[in-house]
């Protein structure tokens, strides 16, 4: 289905993120597998451009609108060094800020809502290995989801299929294993309960 080398078609991006956006495992070695090795070598093209050639933050918007294959709202922010694994399954909403060092795992999807702050450093992971050690090589996506007005603060590691509230903050170097409920505090590894906001 892929050769080496070999830039993706939309046709190709459509069916790969359709399997992802499904949750179903993914088997090692197999087309889908194969595509997602291609969207990182894409990806990791595109990064490595906009980490080591830094123009502008109008430069940065443009190499990540090709990265995201997506125009991005007006007020979308982002600070270099970036690195995700594919890119094309991160949808950021009006106002999302994202700050240097940040590495987005996106496969199985991450969508942030407007105005959430994501710090320094920060993990978002969305997939997960199969946990028998014969298939150790498979890969199953989950989706993470951070609602609007959320803020992720430095070093902050989020693990596949949680969803963070809306208002909810995230203490700094918390690792976030379990939905977060809107406007509360959580801190700790792994992440628990600190106040409600």
């Amino acid at each position: 289905m892929y050769e080496d080398g070999q830039e993706l078609t939309q046709e190709q991006i459509s069916y790969f993120l359709e399997r992802m956006d499904s949750g179903e495992e993914v088997e090692a070695g197999s087309d889908v597998h194969q595509l997602m090795t291609a969207a990182s070598e894409r990806a990791m093209r595109i990064t490595s451009r906009m980490n080591a050639e830094f123009n502008s933050l109008s430069d940065t918007r443009e190499q990540l609108e090709r990265l995201f294959m997506r125009p991005l709202p007006q007020g979308v922010g982002l600070f270099p060094p970036f690195t995700t694994d594919c890119g094309l399954n991160t949808h950021l909403d009006e106002g999302v800020f994202i700050n240097a060092g940040c590495r987005f795992q996106d496969q199985g999807g991450i969508y942030i809502g407007d105005r959430a702050l994501i710090g320094h450093n920060c993990v978002i992971a969305t997939l997960n290995h199969d946990m028998d050690p014969a298939k150790r090589a498979n890969l199953i996506p989950a989706p993470v989801r951070i609602g609007a007005d959320a803020w992720l603060g430095l070093n902050v590691t989020v693990l596949p299929g949680v969803t963070i509230g809306e208002g909810a903050v995230v203490a700094a170097g918390a690792v976030v294993t379990r939905d977060v409920a809107p406007r509360t505090m959580v801190g700790g590894v792994p992440a628990k309960l600190i106040k409600e906001l």
